[in-house]
């Protein structure tokens, strides 16, 4: 009989997975149980739902903790800055209002999938991954935190805690946009998240844009970014570049063509930056 362990400490999650570094992780199950399928019965699983300190967002003047058991619903419940409002939008778009019940931001994180809606929103806004593990706790930005498709840079013994957001300029503002088959409950053909920032005459002084779907791992546009600066509303459809989009890759499957998510990206690019100018 498989092992199913529930540790009340962070400590003792720790030393299970020292026992056992193959444990699979359980907070919200969402994409863990259908991923299984009937291999559940056969498989050791630890859930974490116990441990008290993983619980919570919180915003302080700094930051914002996301703690490991936080569902998609608590973020989408707090009041937080315009900043923040891609990450709001994309966990709207997470599933079913039940799966956001449940679903937990880290876990859309971990499950590392090309189309992880959190992950844009998160990689524009700079995240980091706080981890846990034999050697004590260490945080890495999320960009380098996942490494491709279902694989992310977890060593032996090692859970994620929380994510971290420094908190941006007080004018920032932000928007995710997502394009799929169907309005609700579907997979992204491709997305995109934007935050911008901007100076009392409406210029650009900062941005940061991310695509999701269009590659094995989500991608910042940096040339891009750099462009923005110093450009105004009108001036966003002449700010964008072929190859500002080079370094994606996006494949053809059941949902979209490769030729159609590479025509779609400069449009939701374009919309989600005007959307945050106008936030």
């Amino acid at each position: 009989m498989p092992a199913f362990l529930r540790p009340a400490t962070l400590q003792e999650a720790l030393a299970h997975l020292a026992q056992a570094p193959k444990l699979r992780i359980l907070a919200g199950g969402t994409d863990v149980y259908p991923t299984l399928g009937d291999e559940v019965a056969r498989v050791a699983l630890m859930d974490i739902t116990g441990i008290e300190a993983l619980q919570g967002v919180t915003l302080s003047d700094s930051s914002l903790r996301i703690g490991a058991l936080a569902t998609w619903t608590e973020v989408q419940r707090m009041e937080l800055p315009p900043a923040f409002a891609a990450l709001q939008q994309a966990g709207r778009e997470v599933g079913s209002p039940q799966v956001q019940n449940s679903g937990t931001v880290v876990g859309n994180i971990c499950n590392a999938s090309p189309a992880a809606d959190g992950t844009v929103a998160l990689l524009a806004l700079d995240a980091e991954v706080e981890i846990a593990g034999p050697q004590g706790t260490r945080e890495m930005p999320l960009a380098d935190f996942v490494t491709g498709v279902r694989q992310v840079a977890l060593q032996a013994g090692e859970f994620v805690t929380a994510v971290h957001i420094k908190r941006p300029d007080a004018a920032a503002k932000s928007a995710f946009l997502k394009l799929g088959a169907r309005r609700y409950l579907v997979i992204s053909i491709a997305m995109v998240a934007a935050l911008i920032e901007c100076d009392a005459q409406g210029k650009i002084t900062g941005a940061a844009i991310a695509v999701g779907a269009c590659s094995p791992v989500a991608q910042r546009l940096p040339a891009l970014e750099k462009r923005l600066i110093g450009l105004g509303k009108a001036d966003i459809a002449g700010a964008l570049r072929p190859e500002d989009f080079a370094g994606l890759a996006p494949i053809g499957d059941v949902r979209a063509e490769a030729a159609y998510r590479s025509a779609s990206v400069p449009v939701l690019v374009r919309r989600a930056i005007t959307r945050a100018l106008e936030a």
